[in-house]
C-alpha cells in the first residue's frame, strides 16, 4: 500500500510539475490585478563613495502599485524621520544625502518590501559599506646590499582597504619598473628577482597603491638596492620563491577565476611550465600571463578541482610544486521558482531547486514571513524545495521567498501565485505582416493570456486547421513554427486562443519572398595598366524587394576616386593603376537576405615580360564514371598543362563541370558543378530520367580551357509522378472574349518521366459550375474562347507524366479581356481658383461600364491622366486670361472610352511676362536711347511699362533710382542729362490691372566726351626740368578716373612706364638719368573700355650735371686739422709716461674693499643663512619634484599633473611621504606663486596603464 501510494505520489508530482512550467510562461498584463515584482535592486554587497550620496534602488511592479518600506539592521528603517534620507516618489529606492555627516554612521544591512493587497516582496539583504584608503604605516626601509646572481624579494605590504588597492612599481621618475621573465610583480605586489644582476642597482624602487573608489595614490618609502660583483654566485638549478615548500593548497568558487602563480628563482633564468595531474587544462578557458609564471581559468565548475604542477627549468634542472585545487560553491540556481497564475481550483507548484558545495540550506517565506510563522492554507504543502499549492481559492494571491544558502553566500528569490478567473486576450498585434525568405524558417507569434491558460489553434486562410507536425510546429507560447518555408506556405493564418471563458482570435500574414542570387559572378581580371577593367554581377531576387548593390574593395568601401564607376549590374575601373589591385566584392542586400561574391584584379605591365608566358589550361582528359548508382556517380580526369598560372594557387574553384541532356536538351551544356584545383575527382548528384553526359574545363588566372572531350553517356531511370507543378501561372485575356492562361514549363529535370503533359483547368469565380479542363503537350499557354468581357477566372495548372499526376495545383485567379469603356463620365463641373489653376470634379462611371480594369481618366485639351478611381483633378499651370475647352474620357487597359459633353471656361487676368526685349540705342555723352518690345504674353490687358535706372560707379556703387512710367503704346524712349563716360542699369517690367511683372535688366555707358582732352601737341606740358625731377601740366576735364603720365627713354623698345594721377593736373616725374632725353604722354584709360585717350609725345631732356670733385690733400683747413691732431697724440704718450717712471698703481683692491657685495658672501649658520641639507623623511616630497614656498603641489594648466592623477584637491603630500591626491575632488588654484621658475613634472603618462 505504501509503495502504490508513493507511486500516485509521484505521478501526481511530475504532473503538477508539467503544469508549473506550462502556467508560469505567462506574464500579467498590467492592467489586471498582480502581488508586487521586484524589477530593480542594489547588488548584495554595495561599496560607497563617501564623496557621494549613496543611492539605494529598489524599483516594483504590481496592480494596485505597491509601496515601499525598509529594514536595517534587521529593524524598521523610518525613512521620513531622517532628514538626510528621501525615497523617490512612486518607487523605492533611497537616496542619502551624506555631505556633513560621519558616512559610516549609513553602514549596515538594508532591505526592502514592496506591498500591495495581494502579497509582499522583499529584495536581497543589501550590505552598505564605505570605501576605505587607510595611510601607508610608517617604517624606515634599510638599504639592500646583495651579490650578483642570487635572487631577492622586495616586499610592498600595503595597507588594507576597501575595496583592495591596485599595486605597481615606479621610479622617482614615474616610470614604470621594466617586468620580464627575470623580474616580476606577484599577486601580492611584492617584486621578485629570479637573480640579481648589475642594472638592478638603484635607489629608488618605491611601490605604489592605488584605491579604486576614493581614487587616492599613495606611496610606499623608496628602496635602495645595491648590487656587488667581488662575489658572484654561479649557476645553479631553479628553486620556488612562492609559493613555498613542495605542495600548497587553493580554493576556488564554481563561477569564479582561478587564478594560480609560481615565482621560481636559478641561474640561468627559469622557464616556467603548467600542467594538470591526470587531465588536461581547458584551452578555451585558460590563459598565462605574467611571462607564464600566471595560469588562469575562467567560469571554474567542479571539474577543475585537481592537482596543477607548476615546473621551473633552466640548463641546470628542474623544480616542481603541486598546487592542490579545491572548487566549492556558493549556492547557485538549478531551476528558480517561477511565478505562478491560475485560476480558482486549479492546482499549482513552486520549486526552487538549488545547488552548492556544501549543500545549501532551503528556507520558505510568503510574503516576507517565514512560511512557519504564516497563516495556516491547508492548501498548502511545504517539502523541501516545492510547495505544493491545491484548489487554490480568489482571494488568496501571495508572494512566496524561497532562500537557500551556505557558508560561502545565499541565493533569494521572489514568485508570486496570482489567482485570477480572466477569459483570453491576444497580445500580439493584429495583422502583423511576416517576410520571410524561401527555405528558411518562419516564426508567426501569436502571445496570449488567460487564466486558465488558453489553448491555442491556428487556421490557414481561415479554413485549414493546422496540426502540430511536420512541416508545423506550435510552441508552448502560441507560435507557429514553419521549418522550411516555401511560397505555398504564404497567405493567412489566423490563432484563435480558448478557455472556458471565452475565445479570442487573430490574423496574421505570411509573404515567402524568392532569394536574392547572383547569376552572374564577377571574374577574375588580368588587365594592363592604363586599362579598364569590368567586373559584372547580375542579380535575381524577389520583385517586392528593393535590392541595393554594394562594392567594396578588399572588405572596405571603394576608393572616392572618379575612375570607379558602378553600374546597376557592373563597376567599371579605368585607367588601372598598381593601387587598384584587391579583391573586389559585390553585395546585393534586400530587406530580408544577402548574397556575394568576389572576384580579384591583378594590374600588370602595359608590356608584359616576355619571359613568362601566361595563357589558359589546356583541357581536362580521360573523363571516367565510377561508383554510378541511381542519383550518382563520382567522376574523375586527369588535369592539362597549366602553362605558368596553376590552378591550384587560386582561391576559388577552378574546375567547371558541365552536362548536356541528350534526351530533353541535346547540344546544349549547362553548368553543373565547380570543384577545388586541387581536384581531380567529384561525386555529382543527378535528376531522375536525365541522359546525361559529362565534361570539364580548368580555370586558371588568364581564364577557362577548353572543353574537355565528353564523357560517355549515363541514364537514370524515371522516378514516377512529377514533383511540382508549372511556375508564374497566369490568365488573362488578348480580346474581349478569350482567356489566356500561361504558365512557365517544368524542365526536362523536373519532369521526373516520360510523357510530360500540363492539366489546364478553368472555370469562372464566384459562379456555381465545374471545372472546365483539357490537357497540353510542348505548350506554355492555351487560349479559352468564348468568355464574358472581364470577368475573374479561377485557373489551375497541373503537371503529370506517364506514372501520374503531379501533386494538387494552387488556384490562381486570372481575368478574360477587356474592352473599351462604354461610357464617359457625367456631371463635369469646373472651378477656377487662380489665373494659372483650376479643379475639375465629375462623377466616377459605374463598375460594368468599364469593362475592364479602371486605369484612370484622361483630361484633355490638356492632356492630363488622373490615374484611379477618382472624381476630381487639378489643372496646374494655366494661361492667365484665357479660354479653355475640356472633356473627359475614362481609361482602361485595351484604351479610351468615349468622350464627355465639353466644358469651357475662362482664367481671370493675371500679371503680365517680362518685356520681350530692352536694347540701348545711339550713347551720346550726356544721352541714352532706349527701345523695347511688347510682353509675349500679356496675361491680361497690358496697362504700361515702367522703367527703372540708376548710375553705376568704378566700384560697383550703386547710385539713387529713378523711375519713370509709360502708356501701354510707348515702346522707346531717350534719356538726356546723363553723365558722360558712365555706367547706367536700366530696369524694365509691364503691368495689368494685377500688377507688375517679372523684370529685364539692361546696362550700357554713355559716351566719353573727347572734347575735354585739352593737350595740343605745341603746349602740352608746362615742362620744369631741376635737380628734383621734371614737373608736368597739362589741361583735361573728361570723367575718366584712371589718368597716367607715361614716359620712356627716346629710342627704347621697352614698356612705358607708367604713373597714376588721376584727377590732378600736374605731376612731378623724379628719378629721371641726367643726360638723357625721354618721350612723355598724358594718357585717360576707361576702366569698362579698352578705348585709350592720349595726348601727344612730348620730349623732355633731363641736362647732364657738372663734375665738382676737388682734391681735399690741398685745402688748407685739411692740412691745419691734420697738424693739430698730431699734437695732441705727442702730449698724451709724455704724459704717461712720466706717470709710470713715478710707481703709481691702480686701486683695483682697494675699491673691492670698500664696495663689499653682500651677495657673494660666505653662509653661516648662525646668521639664517644655508644650513646643513635636511632630509628627514617626514619632510621629503617626492624626488624630482619642485615644491613651491608654500609646500603644496601647484597645478599645472596643461591638466597633466600628479594632482590630475590622484584627482585631489590641492595635492599635498602626508607625513609619510604618500600622496593623497582625489581623481574628482575639487581643486583650488594656489596663491603663492610668485618666485617659482617651474611646475612639478606630471607623472601621468608613467601611470596611464595602471589608473
Amino acid at each position: 500500500m505504501d509503495r502504490k501510494w508513493k507511486w500516485v505520489l509521484h505521478f501526481r508530482m511530475m504532473l503538477l510539475i508539467l503544469l508549473s512550467q506550462m502556467t508560469s510562461g505567462l506574464e500579467v498584463p498590467l492592467d489586471l490585478p498582480q502581488p508586487p515584482t521586484i524589477t530593480l535592486q542594489s547588488p548584495k554587497d554595495y561599496i560607497f563613495d563617501p564623496r557621494e550620496n549613496i543611492v539605494i534602488h529598489c524599483e516594483a511592479k504590481g496592480k494596485p502599485h505597491p509601496s515601499f518600506s525598509w529594514t536595517r539592521n534587521g529593524t524598521h528603517f523610518d525613512v521620513e524621520k531622517d532628514s538626510k534620507v528621501l525615497m523617490k516618489p512612486g518607487s523605492g529606492t533611497l537616496v542619502i544625502d551624506i555631505s556633513g555627516e560621519k558616512a559610516e554612521a549609513f553602514e549596515g544591512t538594508y532591505q526592502c518590501t514592496a506591498h500591495n493587497e495581494h502579497g509582499t516582496a522583499v529584495s536581497n539583504n543589501i550590505v552598505i559599506r564605505q570605501s576605505r584608503s587607510p595611510l601607508w604605516p610608517k617604517e624606515q626601509n634599510e638599504d639592500i646590499t646583495v651579490q650578483i646572481g642570487v635572487p631577492l624579494v622586495l616586499q610592498c605590504r600595503p595597507p588594507a582597504g576597501l575595496p583592495p588597492p591596485v599595486i605597481f612599481w615606479m621610479d622617482n621618475n614615474f616610470q614604470r619598473l621594466p617586468l620580464d621573465k627575470r623580474v616580476s610583480q606577484a599577486l601580492n605586489g611584492d617584486l621578485y628577482f629570479s637573480n640579481i644582476l648589475p642594472e638592478d642597482t638603484r635607489s629608488d624602487y618605491i611601490c605604489y597603491a592605488r584605491f579604486p573608489h576614493t581614487q587616492t595614490i599613495q606611496q610606499k618609502q623608496p628602496i635602495s638596492v645595491s648590487v656587488l660583483n667581488n662575489n658572484p654566485e654561479g649557476e645553479r638549478r631553479p628553486g620556488f620563491m612562492m609559493p613555498l615548500g613542495p605542495t600548497s593548497t587553493k580554493l576556488v568558487l564554481r563561477g569564479e577565476t582561478l587564478v594560480l602563480e609560481c615565482i621560481a628563482e636559478g641561474l640561468p633564468t627559469p622557464d616556467i611550465s603548467w600542467q594538470k595531474d591526470g587531465g588536461e587544462l581547458p584551452t578555451s578557458r585558460t590563459s598565462f600571463q605574467n611571462f607564464n609564471k600566471r595560469l588562469k581559468i575562467s567560469d571554474v565548475n567542479e571539474a577543475d578541482a585537481g592537482n596543477y604542477r607548476c615546473t621551473a627549468t633552466n640548463n641546470m634542472g628542474t623544480a616542481h610544486h603541486i598546487i592542490k585545487v579545491t572548487v566549492k560553491a556558493a549556492p547557485f540556481w538549478v531551476s528558480a521558482p517561477r511565478n505562478l497564475i491560475l485560476a480558482p481550483n486549479e492546482t499549482g507548484i513552486l520549486t526552487c531547486r538549488v545547488s552548492g558545495e556544501p549543500k545549501p540550506k532551503i528556507s520558505w517565506f510568503v510574503n516576507g514571513v517565514p512560511i512557519g510563522n504564516a497563516p495556516e492554507d491547508h492548501s498548502r504543502k511545504v517539502e523541501d524545495d516545492t510547495v505544493i499549492l491545491s484548489n487554490v481559492q480568489s482571494g488568496s494571491s501571495a508572494v512566496y521567498q524561497c532562500n537557500a544558502s551556505n557558508e560561502f553566500g545565499y541565493l533569494m528569490a521572489n514568485a508570486f501565485v496570482n489567482v485570477l478567473a480572466e477569459p483570453p486576450r491576444v497580445l500580439s498585434p493584429p495583422n502583423q505582416v511576416y517576410q520571410v525568405i524561401t527555405n528558411n524558417p518562419a516564426l508567426l507569434h501569436c502571445s496570449s493570456f488567460g487564466s486558465p491558460i488558453p489553448t491555442i489553434t491556428w487556421f490557414k486562410d481561415s479554413q485549414t486547421s493546422i496540426k502540430n507536425g511536420d512541416p508545423f510546429v506550435i510552441h508552448e507560447n502560441g507560435t507557429l513554427e514553419i521549418h522550411v518555408a516555401q511560397p505555398l506556405n504564404s497567405g493567412k493564418y489566423t490563432c484563435i486562443a480558448t478557455n472556458n471563458l471565452g475565445i479570442k482570435e487573430n490574423h496574421v500574414y505570411l509573404e515567402v519572398k524568392e532569394p536574392t542570387r547572383i547569376l552572374k559572378q564577377p571574374e577574375y581580371k588580368v588587365v594592363q595598366r592604363g586599362m579598364s577593367a569590368v567586373f559584372e554581377c547580375k542579380v535575381k531576387h524577389d520583385p517586392s524587394l528593393i535590392p541595393i548593390m554594394t562594392w567594396l574593395k578588399d572588405n572596405g568601401e571603394l576608393p572616392d576616386d572618379e575612375r570607379f564607376e558602378v553600374d546597376t549590374d557592373s563597376l567599371t575601373i579605368k585607367d588601372v593603376t598598381d593601387g587598384d589591385e584587391g579583391t573586389y566584392t559585390c553585395i546585393m542586400n534586400t530587406t530580408l537576405d544577402q548574397d556575394s561574391a568576389s572576384a580579384m584584379l591583378t594590374v600588370v605591365e602595359a608590356t608584359p615580360t616576355p619571359a613568362i608566358v601566361y595563357e589558359k589550361p589546356d583541357p581536362p582528359s580521360d573523363l571516367e564514371l565510377t561508383d554510378q548508382t541511381e542519383r550518382s556517380v563520382q567522376l574523375t580526369w586527369i588535369p592539362g598543362d597549366d602553362h605558368n598560372s596553376p590552378t591550384h594557387t587560386l582561391s576559388h574553384h577552378e574546375f567547371l563541370i558541365q552536362y548536356e541532356d541528350l534526351l530533353h536538351q541535346p547540344g546544349v551544356w549547362i553548368n553543373l558543378t565547380e570543384v577545388a584545383g586541387t581536384s581531380t575527382t567529384a561525386q555529382l548528384n543527378l535528376s531522375p530520367y536525365v541522359y546525361y553526359s559529362f565534361r570539364v574545363l580548368a580555370e586558371n588566372e588568364v581564364g577557362y580551357s577548353r572543353p574537355s572531350q565528353p564523357s560517355r553517356q549515363y541514364r537514370t531511370n524515371p522516378a514516377g509522378t512529377p514533383d511540382e507543378n508549372p511556375s508564374d501561372v497566369q490568365g488573362a485575356g488578348t480580346d474581349p472574349d478569350n482567356l489566356v492562361i500561361s504558365w512557365t514549363a517544368l524542365t526536362g529535370f523536373q519532369s521526373n518521366g516520360p510523357g510530360l503533359e500540363y492539366k489546364v483547368q478553368w472555370r469562372q469565380k464566384d459562379v456555381e459550375e465545374d471545372w472546365s479542363s483539357m490537357n497540353v503537350v510542348n505548350a506554355s499557354q492555351f487560349v479559352v474562347n468564348g468568355t464574358p468581357t472581364f470577368v475573374p477566372y479561377e485557373i489551375k495548372v497541373q503537371a503529370l507524366n506517364d506514372y501520374g499526376n503531379g501533386p494538387e495545383p494552387k488556384v490562381v485567379t486570372g481575368y478574360s479581356g477587356e474592352d473599351l469603356p462604354l461610357s464617359p463620365p457625367d456631371s463635369m463641373q469646373v472651378m477656377v481658383h487662380n489665373s494659372t489653376l483650376a479643379e475639375v470634379h465629375w462623377q466616377p462611371v459605374s463598375a460594368s461600364s468599364v469593362r475592364g480594369k479602371l486605369q484612370g481618366y484622361k483630361l484633355q485639351e490638356q492632356v492630363l491622366t488622373f490615374s484611379g478611381n477618382r472624381s476630381e483633378g487639378r489643372l496646374p499651370g494655366l494661361q492667365p486670361y484665357s479660354l479653355y475647352s475640356l472633356f473627359i474620357r475614362v481609361l482602361n487597359n485595351k484604351g479610351e472610352g468615349p468622350p464627355s459633353p465639353v466644358k469651357t471656361f475662362e482664367t481671370p487676368e493675371g500679371v503680365p511676362g517680362p518685356p520681350s526685349f530692352l536694347n540701348v540705342l545711339n550713347p551720346g555723352s550726356g544721352s541714352l536711347s532706349l527701345e523695347w518690345g511688347p510682353p509675349m504674353n500679356n496675361n491680361g490687358r497690358l496697362a504700361g511699362y515702367t522703367l527703372k535706372y540708376q548710375p553705376v560707379n568704378n566700384t560697383s556703387e550703386l547710385g539713387p533710382v529713378k523711375v519713370m512710367n509709360f502708356l501701354s503704346n510707348e515702346t522707346s524712349f531717350t534719356l538726356g542729362n546723363l553723365n558722360s563716360s558712365m555706367l547706367y542699369k536700366f530696369y524694365l517690367s509691364a503691368k495689368t490691372i494685377k500688377g507688375s511683372g517679372p523684370t529685364i535688366t539692361e546696362e550700357a555707358f554713355t559716351v566719353l566726351d573727347t572734347g575735354n582732352l585739352h593737350l595740343p601737341p605745341e603746349n602740352i606740358f608746362n615742362t620744369s626740368v631741376s635737380e628734383d625731377g621734371a614737373v608736368i601740366s597739362w589741361e583735361y576735364f573728361g570723367h575718366h578716373k584712371n589718368v597716367y603720365v607715361e614716359y620712356i627713354v627716346e629710342n627704347s623698345k621697352e614698356d612705358w612706364i607708367k604713373e597714376m594721377v588721376n584727377s590732378s593736373h600736374s605731376h612731378m616725374i623724379k628719378g629721371l638719368k641726367p643726360g638723357t632725353s625721354y618721350r612723355v604722354r598724358v594718357v585717360a584709360r576707361d576702366p569698362v573700355d579698352s578705348t585709350v585717350h592720349s595726348t601727344d609725345e612730348v620730349l623732355v631732356s633731363v641736362p647732364a650735371v657738372p663734375s665738382r670733385q676737388v682734391d681735399i690733400a690741398t685745402q688748407g683747413w685739411f692740412i691745419g686739422l691734420m697738424c693739430a691732431i698730431a699734437l695732441l697724440i705727442l702730449v698724451l704718450l709724455i704724459v704717461c709716461f712720466i706717470k709710470r717712471n713715478k710707481g703709481g698703481k691702480y686701486p683695483v683692491k682697494e675699491k673691492e674693499e670698500a664696495h663689499q657685495d653682500p651677495e657673494i658672501q660666505p653662509m653661516k649658520e648662525d646668521d639664517g643663512t644655508f644650513g646643513e641639507y635636511s632630509d628627514t623623511e617626514d619632510h621629503k616630497p617626492l624626488k624630482g619634484s619642485r615644491t613651491p614656498s608654500n609646500g603644496t603641489v601647484r597645478r599645472d594648466e596643461s591638466d597633466d599633473s600628479l594632482v590630475d592623477y590622484g584627482e585631489g584637491g590641492d595635492g599635498q603630500f602626508n607625513e609619510d611621504g604618500s600622496f593623497i591626491g582625489q581623481y574628482s575632488g575639487k581643486k583650488e588654484k594656489d596663491t603663492h606663486e610668485g618666485n617659482e621658475s617651474s611646475e612639478a613634472p606630471s607623472p601621468v603618462n608613467a601611470m596611464n596603464s595602471f589608473v
